[in-house]
C-alpha cells in the first residue's frame, strides 16, 4: 500500500488521481465514462461537443470539446482580436474541474478546453497504449487548439493548465511545430521535472499489475470515503466537507486502465547515462520558456509541493542570479531592484494596477496588518527575458486549489490580474466594459435603469455604519436633495461621492442640509485601485472620528450603488471592522440585493484579502 501511495506521489497531476480513486470496480464499461450528464456543469453542457481527432499517434473517435466565444467579440475588435484561453486539465483530471474559474474568465476572453481520452466526458477510445504517451497528449493538444484557431480565426493563444496539464502547456509552448502564437501561460500545481530512475522502476512494477489488482489497492486507499487518504491527497487535510465531497466524485470517475495508460506514458526512459527520454519533460523544456509564465501551488499540496515552483525558477535564472527560497514558506525576501525592467512589471501606474512591493520589512508588516494589496508573489525576469511569476496559496490550500470553494476566487483574481497586466491590458474585464459602454448614462434605457434601483440600501455593517446608494438626481421627483434630506437627516450625516463625473443633483443642498457631502472619483467598471482604498478607508475614519456622529451612518454612491460601493464598503469591513471576505459581500448584499454584481470585483477582493497571502518582491 505504501508504495501504491509512493508512486502516487510521483507525477504531480497524475499522482492526483493515482492510487486514489478507482480503487474498486466503480468503473462501467471500458467504452464508456463515469461522468453523468445530468452531473455536467451548465456551461460545459451549454458550451460543449465531441469530436474526432486524428494525429500521427492515434485517431480519437470521441473527444469533449469545450469553446466559449467572448460574449461581445461582434462588438469590438479589440476583444475579436483577444488570445484564446485554452484550459488544460491534469492525469484523471476534466474540464468540469475548471468551471469555478471558467465561471469568471469566459467574461474576460474567449475559452477552449478537451477533455483527454477517457478523461471525463471523452470516450476510452482507442486502447492502445501509445495513444496515451505523453507526446501523444501533446501531439492531441497540438491538434485541437491548431483547429480551433483556423475555424474561429483566433491568432493567439493563453495556456492556463493544471498539474499534467502545466507539463503540456511547456511542452506546447516550446513546440516550433505549433503554428498559433502562445502569449503566455498559467500554471497551477505544476511538476517540475520527471520522476527518478528508481521512481520509474517502482512505478512501472506497480502498473504492471492486472488492472484487478490496481483496483483492489485504490479500494483500501479510498476506505473512509470523503475521509479517505485518497481525498486528503488531493483535497488536503484541512478540506471542507464540501471539497471532499467533490473530490470524491472525480476520484471515482476516473477507470483504471485509462489511469494505467496515461501514467506509463508519462514515465520517461532513462539511458546508460541517466538521461530521461519521453515522458513528462523537465529542465530541457522550462528552461526554454519565453512567454509570461505564471505558477501557482498551495502551501499544502502533497502532490506537486510548492517547492516545484523554486525548481522552475531555477531552470529559469540568469546565471547571475541567486536563489529564491523563501516564496514557499512566505517569508520576506529583501527587495530587489532591476534598472532594465519594464515598469508595467515591477512599479506602479497611476491608476495604481501595478503595486511595487514593499521595500522594507516595516513595509511588509504594515502592508500584512492592513491585509496587504497585492498576493503573496515573486517575479523575476530570466534569461530569455521573460517574465516569471509565482504564488503560493497558504495552507489548507491544496492540490484542488481550483476548485475549492475557499480558493478559486483568489486564483480567478490572480489570474485575471497576471492577464491583464503581462498578456494583454485588453484582457482586463474593467477596460472592455469601458470599451463597450456606448450609451450615455441617462439615455432612456440606463434611466430606467436606474429608477427601478433602491435608493438607500438598509443598514451595513457595526452599528448601522454604511447606506449604500445610488447617485442622487435632480429631476427625479423621489430621489433629490431635497427628499433625500427630509428622509435621511438624522440617519444619515455624510455623503461620499465614488462616481467619476460630476454629480448632477446639487451638492450645496445636501450641505446646507446638514448633510456633508465628499466627492472621491473613481473610475467604472474597474474594481478601486489598492491606494483608492486605502484613501477611501482614511476618508471614513476621519468622518467616524467627528464628534456627534455615532448613531448616524455614511451613504456611499458611484451611479447604480452596486459595484464600486459594494466593494469600498467591503474593503473597510474586511479591514477596520474583522469581517472576513465573503462575510463582508454577503452583509452588503443582505442590505441592497443582489450584492456586488461583477465577477472580476469579487474576484479581485478575495485576491487581495486571501488571509495568509504576503506580497514578495522582484527577483532580477
Amino acid at each position: 500500500m505504501a508504495t501504491s501511495i509512493t508512486i502516487a506521489l510521483l507525477l504531480g497531476a497524475s499522482t492526483l488521481y493515482i492510487s486514489r480513486h478507482y480503487l474498486f470496480s466503480d468503473r462501467e464499461s471500458d467504452d464508456k465514462t463515469t461522468t453523468s450528464d445530468e452531473d455536467d456543469h451548465s456551461l460545459l453542457k451549454n458550451h460543449a461537443s465531441s469530436l474526432q481527432y486524428e494525429t500521427e499517434h492515434a485517431t480519437y473517435p470521441s473527444i469533449r470539446t469545450f469553446y466559449h466565444p467572448h460574449a461581445h467579440a461582434e462588438k469590438l475588435q479589440a476583444i475579436a482580436d483577444l488570445p484564446l484561453l485554452v484550459f488544460l486539465h491534469g492525469l484523471g483530471g476534466s474540464l468540469h474541474q475548471f468551471t469555478p474559474l471558467l465561471g469568471s474568465l469566459v467574461n474576460v476572453g474567449p475559452c477552449f478546453g478537451i477533455e483527454l481520452p477517457g478523461h471525463g466526458m471523452s470516450s476510452f477510445a482507442p486502447k492502445d497504449y501509445n495513444a496515451y504517451s505523453f507526446k501523444a497528449f501533446v501531439a492531441l493538444w497540438r491538434k485541437a487548439i491548431t483547429e480551433i484557431c483556423h475555424e474561429r480565426g483566433h491568432k493567439k493563444v493563453v495556456l492556463v493548465a493544471h498539474s499534467l496539464g502545466c507539463s503540456i502547456a511547456a511542452t506546447l509552448a516550446t513546440d516550433p511545430g505549433l503554428s498559433i502564437s502562445v502569449e503566455g501561460i498559467v500554471g497551477l500545481c505544476p511538476k517540475a521535472c520527471p520522476p527518478t530512475p528508481p521512481q520509474v522502476k517502482s512505478a512501472r512494477k506497480l502498473l504492471a499489475l492486472p488492472d484487478f489488482a490496481l483496483d483492489a489497492l485504490r479500494f483500501f486507499d479510498r476506505r473512509g470515503g470523503v475521509n479517505s487518504k485518497s481525498v486528503e491527497r488531493m483535497a488536503g487535510k484541512g478540506a471542507k466537507i464540501d471539497l471532499r465531497r467533490l473530490q470524491l466524485s472525480f476520484n471515482k470517475s476516473f477507470k483504471t486502465p485509462v489511469w494505467k495508460r496515461s501514467t506509463l506514458g508519462c514515465l520517461p526512459q532513462y539511458n546508460e547515462s541517466g538521461v530521461p527520454h519521453g515522458g513528462i519533460p523537465g529542465r530541457e523544456v522550462w528552461s526554454r520558456i519565453k512567454v509570461p509564465l505564471f505558477l501557482i501551488a498551495g502551501e499544502s499540496d502533497t502532490v506537486t509541493k510548492p517547492e516545484e515552483l523554486q525548481t522552475i525558477i531555477s531552470y529559469l535564472r540568469r546565471p547571475s542570479q541567486t536563489n529564491m527560497n523563501a516564496a514557499t514558506t512566505g517569508d520576506t525576501i529583501p527587495l530587489a531592484t532591476d534598472s532594465n525592467t519594464n515598469p508595467t512589471t515591477s512599479g506602479v501606474d497611476e491608476s495604481g494596477a501595478n503595486n511595487r512591493p514593499p521595500t522594507s520589512e516595516n513595509d511588509q508588516t504594515a502592508s500584512d496588518h492592513q491585509y496587504g494589496t497585492l498576493p503573496s508573489t515573486s517575479e523575476m525576469s530570466s534569461h530569455n527575458a521573460t517574465i516569471v511569476k509565482t504564488a503560493v496559496l497558504p495552507s489548507p490550500a491544496a492540490h484542488a486549489l481550483m476548485y475549492d470553494h475557499s480558493t478559486y476566487r483568489t486564483v480567478a483574481g490572480l489570474i485575471e490580474d497576471f492577464l491583464s497586466r503581462y498578456v494583454s491590458p485588453q484582457l482586463s474585464l474593467g477596460w472592455q466594459l469601458q470599451q463597450l459602454t456606448t450609451s450615455g448614462k441617462w439615455d432612456v434605457k440606463n434611466l430606467r435603469k436606474w429608477q427601478n434601483v433602491m435608493p438607500v440600501s438598509g443598514p451595513i455593517g457595526p452599528k448601522g455604519l454604511f447606506r449604500a446608494l445610488k447617485t442622487l438626481r435632480e429631476q427625479d421627483p423621489i430621489h433629490t436633495p431635497s427628499v433625500f434630506l427630509s428622509n435621511w437627516r438624522d440617519r444619515i450625516f455624510a455623503v461620499i461621492d465614488i462616481s467619476h463625473d460630476s454629480p448632477v443633483y446639487d451638492t450645496q443642498a445636501l450641505e446646507r442640509g446638514g448633510i456633508e457631502y465628499h466627492k472621491f472619483p473613481t473610475v467604472s467598471k474597474v474594481p478601486p485601485t489598492p491606494v483608492e482604498v486605502k484613501d477611501f478607508i482614511a476618508l471614513v475614519d476621519r468622518l467616524r472620528a467627528e464628534p456627534g456622529h455615532d448613531d448616524k451612518a455614511i451613504g456611499v454612491h458611484c451611479h447604480y450603488g452596486y459595484n464600486r460601493t459594494g466593494f469600498f464598503i467591503a474593503c473597510y469591513l474586511i479591514e477596520r471592522e474583522g469581517y472576513r471576505p465573503q462575510d463582508a459581500l454577503d452583509e452588503f448584499a443582505r442590505a441592497k440585493p443582489p450584492g456586488i454584481k461583477h465577477d472580476h470585483f469579487i474576484d479581485t477582493l478575495f485576491m487581495r484579502y486571501h488571509v495568509g497571502l504576503r506580497r514578495a518582491s522582484t527577483i532580477k
